[in-house]
């Protein structure tokens, strides 16, 4: 048995491992994805933003297609790797957009090859695998890193290129890097307006639209729009604030397509109008904003800010509705239901009745039973305030209460 791995073609098989072998590795995968993630954020901090940011999915789907084909191709020899090969050349495409070298990639996946390693060596020592079977192992993984690193650098290069002849490359590195955290110098920022000949605004509002994009859109924008229509969570930077005009022409532009305009925020907050853009198109697909061609945050605010932290509003909700545990549940409901149309609309016992669809003399039993448990909550600004915010929170995401 050989020591040693070529680097394999796409689809060739990982010999010498026997296809036994996938069938040992492919429970651990969604645990080593995890301690991937930990390791890579804890060595590169910059990961950690990408991976907490509104990519983070699908740079999670990435790691997770990488891995699934290491395991298919020991597995299913000649099974198509297309997802993962687009996957990884988007990954080297990141790159070259936030202006990193492609040496902090590359460590990121030689760091995660040691992590499986690791791994693999713990489930040879439980099943008793040879170490000559662990050692062909750890060649392969590694001559499989050098394949994800050239299919990196594709679309590295491939950005590259484009840039150093391309006005709207450069553009569209240009909006990667405004919603870069940390932000470029303001030197660099000022080499890239130029290069992009592009005149930055004192403020702008970000576009995000559901993928994919048609291409068509940017046919129609303004020319001081900047656009990534390519990418797996599409977006727009819209300079200036938002006329007549401008509201415009985003209504023929995203005319057939379902977008969120996010706020017109200063420059330096791209990245926010962007983020809140990015989680009321989240909100529309979850059913709790109603879908609309385009989609305006600025409607939504409180929504946003009542969905900010579901888990926080949980751990409020059970405070403030201490004194209804345990009562039985679809009494309890009753009641917490009751207490939130009554706290929201100030309407007296007869339209509450109205709204929840019981008769006034219900609603004042139970208001008088909310007051004996609730007792001085109901009377205090600071306890009535965070009660109303909770429930709204809660039957935004459809819940009644805390469990």
């Amino acid at each position: 048995m050989p020591s040693t791995a070529q680097t394999p073609e796409v689809g060739e098989p990982l010999d010498p491992l026997p296809k036994e072998f996938a069938a040992l590795i492919r429970p651990e995968l969604p645990d080593l994805v995890r301690e991937i993630r930990v390791e890579v954020t804890r060595a590169y901090p910059v990961y950690g933003r990408l991976l907490n940011g509104p990519n983070a999915d699908v740079i999670r789907q990435g790691v997770e297609q990488a891995l699934d084909a290491f395991v298919d191709r020991v597995a299913e020899p000649g099974k198509s790797s297309a997802l993962r090969d687009e996957a990884l050349r988007r990954f080297g495409r990141v790159e070259a957009y936030e202006g990193r070298d492609l040496d902090t990639l590359q460590g990121a996946y030689r760091l995660g090859a040691r992590v499986a390693l690791r791994r693999a060596r713990t489930i040879g020592r439980q099943y008793r695998l040879s170490p000559t079977l662990v050692l062909a192992f750890a060649d392969a993984l590694f001559a499989y890193v050098e394949e994800l690193e050239a299919l990196s650098r594709e679309g590295y290069v491939e950005v590259q290129a484009r840039a150093s002849s391309e006005v709207p490359a450069l553009r569209r590195q240009l909006l990667h890097l405004l919603l870069a955290t940390p932000r470029p110098s303001r030197s660099t920022l000022s080499r890239l307006y130029e290069a992009a000949a592009w005149q930055p605004p004192q403020e702008c509002a970000l576009v995000a639209l559901r993928p994919p994009a048609p291409a068509r859109i940017e046919a129609v924008l303004a020319g001081d729009v900047l656009a990534d229509l390519e990418g797996p969570q599409p977006l727009l930077l819209v300079p200036g604030p938002l006329g007549p005009g401008r509201l415009a022409m985003l209504d023929t532009a995203l005319a057939g397509t379902h977008a969120v305009v996010g706020l017109t925020v200063p420059l330096t907050q791209a990245a926010d109008s962007f983020r809140w853009a990015r989680r009321v198109l989240q909100l529309v697909d979850e059913g709790v904003v109603a879908d609309a061609p385009v989609v305006r945050c600025e409607d939504h605010l409180a929504t946003l800010w009542l969905l900010s932290d579901p888990s926080l509003v949980s751990h409020l909700a059970a405070r403030e509705l201490a004194p209804l545990e345990g009562l039985p549940p679809s009494r309890r409901d009753r009641l917490v239901e009751t207490l939130r149309v009554h706290v929201s609309t100030r309407a007296p016992a007869e339209q509450v009745g109205e709204m929840l669809g019981v008769h006034a003399q219900t609603v004042r039993y139970r208001l008088r039973n909310l007051d004996a448990r609730l007792g001085d909550r109901l009377a205090d600004p600071d306890h009535r305030f965070a009660l109303e915010a909770a429930l709204r929170s809660l039957h935004l995401q459809g819940r009644s209460g805390t469990k």
